[in-house]
């Protein structure tokens, strides 16, 4: 059965849709208790508060770490265009799997220490 980010990867072209379903099983396999939504029309993450983002653009996929996590990680993001909240993977180039993994654990031992 399709839920909303079934629906949200459906609607880009396929070279993006691979993408996209590639950093969703990333964070799904770093994450698996958390809950998975759509939050600023995006899909997102939660797990004693919001972990990560993602989005599909045409040229890149976006990931929002929130800001901890980019400043946690900026000397490994110097590579991507990147910004206070959030670093574009291109298209055309294979996604950091390990990088990304390595942010959403990041995120996940940082949101529990709130709750802690």
């Amino acid at each position: 059965m399709k839920n909303e980010i079934d629906n949200y990867i459906e609607g880009f072209p396929p070279v993006v849709q691979k993408q996209l379903k590639e950093i969703r099983a990333i964070i799904k396999s770093a994450a698996p208790e958390a809950q998975e939504l759509i939050s600023y029309c995006m899909p997102a993450y939660k797990l004693n508060g919001v972990l990560v983002y993602f989005a599909g653009y045409k040229g890149h996929i976006g990931f929002y770490p929130t800001p901890s996590g980019i400043k946690q990680f900026l000397p490994k993001i110097q590579a991507y265009k990147h910004s206070k909240g959030a670093v574009q993977f291109p298209i055309d180039q294979p996604l950091p799997k390990k990088l990304i993994k390595e942010i959403v654990v990041f995120r996940i031992k940082e949101n529990n220490r709130k709750f802690i």
